[in-house]
This record gives C-alpha cells, structure tokens and sequence, in this order.
C-alpha cells in the first residue's frame, strides 16, 4: 500500500475501513416497505417493450481476437432508443450470451476481447451517457447525469438506466436467439451498481461479476467525502437531506438483499470514487452464493493498476467458466 501514500486527495479513501470492518459492513437498514413491488413492476414495464432490436455490421473484423463487431439500437422504457455494440464469435458458434455494462464514463466503444468463448456480447450504452445513447436534457456528464430525475422515484434515472440492463437482455436473445441459453451480466463501477439494481427481479440472468459496485449504503455513502458522481449526491445530500427517500430505492445493497444467483463482486480496500464500504456492503447483502475478489485499490492511477485489472479481468472470466 506504499504507493497509495501519495496520493493526491485530501481525505483518506480507505476511510479507516480496514478488511475486518469491511466484511461488517451489511445493507442500510430500514428498507422501503414496497421496495420489491416498486421493482417488479419497472421490470414488468420494460418486458412489455417492444425493443425492435437492429444491428449493423462494422466494416471491420477483428482477427486478433477472432470476433466480428456489430452496432446495436434497441428501444427501452420510455420509448428511449438505446445504442452499443454486439460482437459474436467469428465462427458463428454461440452457446450463451452476455449483457456487459460500463463506468459511469459511459461507453466509446466496443471491447473486443472475449470474456469467455462462444459468447455474444450486448455492450449498451445506458441512457443519457456516452455517444450512443445520448438524450437531450440529460446530462452526460457523472455529476449531472447522476441527479436526473433524482426528486422521484418515478423520475430517477438510475431506473430507467435498469430498465436498459432488462431490454438488453431481450434485445440480445432477439438478435442472437442462441444467447439464451445462458445469459450472465458483468458491469464496473456504475455497471455494477445498476447491475445490482436490476439483476433481482430478471430470471433470465444466470450470474454476475460486479466489479467496484457504486450505490452500496446511501446512508452511509453520503457521509464519505468523495469524488466524482459520489460527489455530486454527496453534495445534494448536505443541502436537502430528504434525497435518502428516494435513494432508499435505488441502493445496491439493499437490492442484494433480494439477489439470489451466483455473484462475484470485486472490491477495493482503497477507492476516492465510490467508498469501499459501500461496495463491501453489495457483497456481504447478497442472498444468493457469492465470491468476493478482493483488490487493493479502484478508481486510482498508478504503476499496479493494469495489473490489478488484469487479475480482476481473469477472476471474471473464471467465475463465468466454474
């Protein structure tokens, strides 16, 4: 940890939060009392929509990693029209699919190195962010796009961004019916705290990997000094108070709680972004079998990082191969 004593913020990102406490740290209490029911009937909503799945070929192939790319629009709740990619194996050979998510940077392109073989992989673009799925009004950027909506439940963004991880899901077995043999979600950061969001309540997912999950324990979460979308709540927070109303429902541990397939959560011991007790605490509220890969820091540059992403990467790729 030598090389975290440098580092450049003006507060602790381990916040005194050492493994043993982290492996304490549980779902917020107090639970909204229709939390479920508020989610079902999201997840009813977005079943209902008629996606109209298209995709096109790029015009390019990449034959390092023998898959071919394709782009994607889908329509989500709201008559939202959201864009990606999609890459398939280069053989035509599919034995499952993946619904793969991303920071809350949002998505420029697609990646094309295999996770696992024989896999087609929906890359969407959740609504608001990147350059596929951008909506006028909605702010792009981490610390706006995070406060969409946020004086409602009804209006919050981060459930229309779930409903985007559902129409994924039926967008991929539409283009790719072989894709429902198996379907498994992977998503970081921003991906992963929706992905806790949404994965309860859609019994077409087999597993998840949640690497570095954000929204874990508002409550505790917006007493943590941070950076970046964290922030911005944060900030919210101190000024009206009574956003925890409307976070209670849109809090990743508190959906874990309801998770019951398999999950392999990655967390970090040191994190400036998105405090590590919060993300511990997606992983120690899971109901279900779970994996913990534990990392020594996220959301921070310096000389070990790739390494570490290279090891999470591997844990994933193991975890969807056990």
């Amino acid at each position: 940890m030598d090389v975290f004593r440098g580092h450049p913020y003006g507060f602790d990102p381990t916040y005194g939060y050492g493994p043993a406490e982290l492996g304490r740290v549980g779902p917020p209490p107090g639970e909204p009392e229709d939390f479920a029911a508020f989610w079902s009937e999201l997840y009813a909503r977005a079943r209902a929509v008629p996606v109209t799945a298209v995709r096109s070929r790029l015009p390019r192939r990449s034959r390092r990693h023998a898959v071919h790319t394709y782009t994607v629009k889908y329509t989500s709740t709201d008559g939202v029209r959201i864009g990606g990619w999609l890459t398939l194996p280069a053989d035509g050979r599919v034995e499952r699919g993946i619904v793969l998510s991303h920071g809350y940077g949002g998505r420029s392109g697609p990646e094309v190195e295999p996770l696992v073989p024989r896999a087609a992989v929906i890359q969407p673009v959740a609504r608001g962010l990147g350059s596929r799925s951008l909506l006028p009004g909605v702010p792009a950027d981490p610390q706006g796009h995070v406060l969409y909506g946020i004086a409602s439940r009804e209006t919050y963004i981060h459930g229309g961004c779930a409903a985007d991880v559902w129409c994924a899901a039926t967008a991929l077995t539409a283009l790719v019916p072989d894709a429902a043999a198996r379907i498994d979600y992977v998503g970081s950061s921003f991906g992963g705290g929706i992905g806790a969001l949404a994965l309860p309540w859609d019994e077409r997912f087999t597993s998840a990997h949640l690497d570095v999950p954000s929204f874990g324990h508002h409550p505790l979460r917006v007493g943590l000094e941070c950076v970046g979308s964290g922030a911005a709540v944060r900030e919210r927070y101190l000024r009206h108070p009574e956003v925890l109303d409307v976070l209670a429902y849109f809090d990743a541990a508190t959906a874990a709680t309801h998770l019951r397939i398999p999950v392999q959560v990655a967390a970090a011991l040191f994190d400036p972004a998105v405090p590590p007790p919060g993300q511990f605490s997606v992983h120690n509220s899971l109901a279900g079998p779970r994996r913990l890969h534990v990392m020594a820091s996220g959301h921070f540059d310096h000389p070990g990082a790739p390494a570490l992403a290279a090891a999470e990467r591997a844990a994933c790729a193991a975890f969807l191969t056990a």
